[in-house]
């Protein structure tokens, strides 16, 4: 194996201040988190990934929008992939597309390559400097270690292909990147892994991702998402569902190993995630060292399928619906009142210069706005507003909810939260034990409470008027 230069990374480490306790899954409900002494879901309308790889990209301004709304998450790719400008996935002002000369990576360059044996101390020095701030506004970081390539366009900027970079990586199919058939790329693949666990370790607000979207470039078909679908699209995508293949997985499990490999001899210890497939599944294998289980895309039925695993489920992108951001608000309250423990959109109106979340579109396939960011602020306070490790999703409270889908968590007997899905009117039949129950029922784009009220246990309620969903907090009275 080639000898990489490490100097002053232990002392680096040594030297930056105490961090809590880093965050983990709740000891009492792990389908939520414990981060800086609380329980927390994880909600957030985010940028495209590349806020430390892109030097254009102000992140400072992007975590203040952020932090303005409440969000608690963002997802950060580390630099072993990147994406043409203008082009890929359609997208216009991309934060994971580069412009020529301010690609920021975690390898030095020497004559216009990359040098895969040497670190750029301007990249760490940016990477601490965005989880810190972060960290100071109580936001969680993913740091998505790898991804698929999806074609060769992407393959071409690779640092790992031996175009881009002076260290002689072999020539390889391109879909074999991230397999153990890669060639002399399994080590600086290894080298890569264990130096942005190094420097992240500090860190309390860091969760490692394996890979994103593994199962596009070693897809193996497994289930369908409508399959009364007639024709020859019923197995195709959108409808069909993917995971990664046996290659794909051993190789995510070694990527996994290198990851608790390296904590094992540092102070902290992060939670790493799968990313398992789009829409939903029933998950067979998971990684070990794996706690949180992530899907694109996703259906509630993704975490009614798996809420037995006892790991975090998450919602990890959305955005590909078009600008309206009904939609996603939608999906998000659909995910997180089922028992959901992260929401990430795909947020297109912060890009390079608008940072802020101010890109006025079109920018790419989704939307994303100040608005919809507010909305999701009123599900994360919504949300805080219950003891939420004592919350589980509940089949049996709602009997029938006349002309809407309900979610609803609950403490039995205790406190409920409960979405409406559809538009009123809307008449809900409950199956509660017996009590009197203060009902709230909350706007979900403004927060605003439009009606307040009483009931027992087996009362019929009506909501108030509302379009595209509602929510209700009912707490038992005199208890």
């Amino acid at each position: 194996m080639k000898t990489i230069l490490v100097c002053g990374v232990w002392a680096a480490v040594m030297l930056r201040p105490a961090a809590a306790d880093p965050v983990a899954l709740d000891a009492t409900n792990p389908h939520y988190f414990r981060f800086q002494g609380k329980t927390v879901a994880l909600i957030t309308s985010g940028e495209h990934y590349g806020a430390v790889l892109n030097g254009e990209f102000n992140f400072r301004r992007y975590l203040e929008a952020l932090a303005a709304n409440k969000l608690n998450y963002t997802r950060l790719f580390g630099g072993s992939y990147i994406e043409v400008p203008g082009q890929s996935f359609g997208i216009l002002r991309n934060d994971l597309a580069p412009a020529a000369g301010r690609f920021i990576a975690p390898w030095e360059s020497r004559n216009g390559k990359l040098d895969l044996a040497r670190w750029n101390a301007a990249y760490f020095a940016r990477l601490h400097d965005f989880l810190g701030e972060a960290a100071r506004r109580g936001i969680v970081v993913e740091l998505t270690l790898f991804s698929s390539h999806y074609g060769e366009a992407q393959w071409k900027l690779s640092p790992f292909n031996p175009a881009n970079n002076v260290s002689g990586t072999e020539a390889i199919d391109w879909k074999k990147l991230h397999t153990l058939e890669n060639g002399n790329i399994l080590e600086y693949q290894e080298q890569y892994t264990r130096k942005l666990v190094r420097e992240a370790n500090s860190f309390d607000n860091v969760v490692f991702e394996i890979q994103n979207e593994p199962w596009s470039d070693r897809p193996e078909f497994v289930d369908v998402v409508n399959p009364y679908l007639p024709g020859a699209a019923r197995n195709k995508y959108p409808n069909s569902v993917e995971v990664a293949d046996a290659l794909s997985l051993a190789w995510q499990a070694r990527v996994a190993e290198w990851i608790t490999s390296e904590e094992a001899r540092l102070p902290r210890k992060h939670l790493i995630a799968q990313n398992y497939c789009n829409f939903r599944f029933a998950v067979r294998r998971l990684v070990p060292g794996v706690s949180v289980v992530n899907f694109h895309y996703a259906y509630p039925e993704a975490v009614r399928l798996n809420y037995g695993l006892g790991k975090a489920l998450s919602y990890d992108e959305t955005g590909f619906l078009g600008s309206d951001d009904d939609a996603y608000r939608k999906q998000a309250w659909n995910f997180m009142l089922s028992g959901g423990s992260v929401f990430d959109n795909l947020d297109y109106s912060f890009s390079p210069g608008h940072e802020d979340g101010s890109d006025p579109g079109p920018n790419g396939p989704g939307g994303g706005s100040a608005r919809l960011r507010g909305e999701l602020r009123v599900l994360r306070e919504f949300l805080d507003g219950f003891a939420l490790a004592d919350l589980h999703p509940d089949a049996n409270a709602v009997k029938h909810a006349a002309g809407a889908s309900a979610r609803v968590l609950s403490h039995a007997g205790h406190e409920y939260a409960i979405y409406l899905d559809g538009n009123s009117p809307a008449q809900i039949q409950w199956n509660l034990p017996s009590g009197v129950y203060s009902a709230e029922w909350v706007d979900t784009t403004s927060g605003a409470v439009l009606k307040t009220e009483q009931l027992t246990g087996h009362d019929l309620l009506s909501a108030p008027e509302f379009m595209n969903g509602i929510a209700l907090r009912l707490r038992r009275l005199g208890r």
